[in-house]
């Protein structure tokens, strides 16, 4: 089994829903077929999502407000959920929405 080395990271408040851990160096298993970000954010979901998915997820997606970025590129340009990870990206998820 092929492993895929990424780096994902949490900011903007988005890190207290993963034990206010930012930085996460992740290997993800490919088994013969291609990894997604779509695909990425329901293992996140099941592996490092500590509490309250719904403040990170909505539907196939992460809810309005969280940027997303690959390798410092907005993943809008990027096909969002659709976008085929390659070995060494790094995506970072940015709250934007802050409690007043």
């Amino acid at each position: 089994m092929a492993k895929l080395p990424i780096t994902l990271q949490f900011n903007g408040g988005a890190e207290l829903l993963f034990d206010n851990k930012k930085l996460h160096n992740v290997e993800l298993i490919s088994e013969h077929r291609e990894w997604t970000i779509g695909k990425l954010l329901i293992w996140i979901k099941e592996n490092l999502l500590k509490e309250r998915p719904e403040l990170f997820l909505q539907d196939e997606s992460v809810r309005p407000g969280i940027l997303v970025l690959v390798n410092d590129v907005d993943w809008e340009l990027m096909d969002t959920v659709n976008y085929k990870i390659q070995p060494s990206d790094r995506i970072v998820f940015i709250s934007t929405l802050h409690g007043g």
